[in-house]
């Protein structure tokens, strides 16, 4: 497999895509989108370019595809953004034109359900960034969480080493978007209690693969965009979060064991493990109930990484996932582990 490369940045003034790759959300939920594009404007200084499907619910596959092939051919498009996830963005990748996308390789960003995304461009060669969905970062209530806009920053405008800290507090749960009463005042947030490492007894530095790990295991139900030969991953740093959907601790555990049966978990000697999102519109659990789930899916990695990859160090409660403040990490970019200064490095 070819190391990917990074694809030339933006700078202030040029044009960004917005696109639906996975649900055209913004058609239901106007506030966190409009929001999202005034700041991409005034804080970042990029010019937002909308698709057709980009605020249509509903579209088909092909449709999608279609804005996909436009952002990326577009010369005058420097960079491309996904407004939100979803759950069925696989039925895209069969459709896309993978020599009109390597041709004309551009920074993408997104999260979630854009797994799909990440994981194709990675394996045409070209550097993306797991992070800053328009709708959940840019579209935050209130105001940008410093720390996640920084990481954009660095990540869109900047090439060379930025280093992750710990967030002193976080967010994970959510209000009504259909309310604008919800983006009058700052979210509530909770005290965080930093990473949380796992036999931190080396340096590791490696190229990032994963993403949402509920889309991975679609991905290899599937087979579709995984390497075969596990050995294609060899020494990269492996980064995993999961969703609001909440999976459990043992379907988190059932995924890495099949990942593991597939010779892929050994393959990596470090692993990010994301922040737990522990509370959903579904599940509002309470302080103790979200305690508790972080700790059985912290359990549930331990006892996979047991298993299969005993030797491979982790770190928990990294702020890359589905929870508040987020920070990019470069899909195929390179990424330093320094387990004896506790230090995590991302070269954007």
């Amino acid at each position: 497999m070819t190391s990917p490369a990074y694809p030339p940045k933006p700078v202030p003034g040029d044009r960004i895509a917005i696109i639906s790759p996975s649900s055209g959300l913004p058609g239901l939920f106007p506030l966190p989108y409009e929001l999202g594009l005034q700041r991409l404007r005034e804080d970042f200084g990029l010019e937002p370019v909308e698709y057709p499907t980009t605020r249509k619910m509903g579209s088909t596959p092909k449709e999608r595809a279609d804005d996909i092939h436009a952002a990326f051919a577009d010369p005058s498009v420097r960079a491309v953004m996904a407004s939100i996830g979803g759950d069925d963005q696989i039925t895209v990748l069969p459709l896309l034109d993978r020599e009109l996308i390597r041709a004309n390789p551009k920074p993408f960003f997104g999260t979630s359900d854009n797994t799909n995304l990440l994981v194709l461009l990675h394996n045409l060669g070209i550097v993306a960034y797991h992070g800053a969905c328009l709708m959940t970062e840019l579209g935050r209530p209130y105001a940008l969480h410093p720390m996640t806009a920084d990481s954009v920053r660095a990540a869109l405008f900047t090439s060379g080493p930025y280093e992750l800290r710990p967030a002193t507090r976080y967010r994970d749960t959510d209000r009504d978007w259909a309310d604008p009463a919800t983006f009058d005042r700052e979210p509530d947030s909770q005290a965080a209690d930093g990473w949380i490492w796992h036999q931190p007894d080396r340096l590791v530095e490696g190229r990032a693969w994963g993403g949402n790990l509920e889309i991975l295991s679609w991905l290899l139900m599937a087979d579709r965009e995984i390497a075969r030969d596990p050995a294609a991953y060899e020494g990269g740093v492996l980064f995993l979060e999961t969703s609001e959907e909440l999976p459990s601790g043992e379907e988190v555990f059932r995924i890495l064991r099949n990942m593991g049966e597939r010779g892929l978990l050994a393959r990596f000697p470090a692993l990010l493990m994301a922040r737990a999102k522990a509370w959903s519109f579904q599940q509002p659990n309470r302080a103790e109930d979200k305690l508790r789930y972080a700790a059985e899916q912290r359990e549930a990695v331990l006892r996979a990484l047991t298993a299969y990859a005993p030797h491979t160090m982790a770190v928990f409660d990294v702020d890359f996932g589905h929870t508040d403040p987020q920070l990019v990490i470069p899909y195929g970019g390179t990424v330093s582990v320094d387990g004896p200064a506790r230090r995590i490095t991302v070269t954007y």
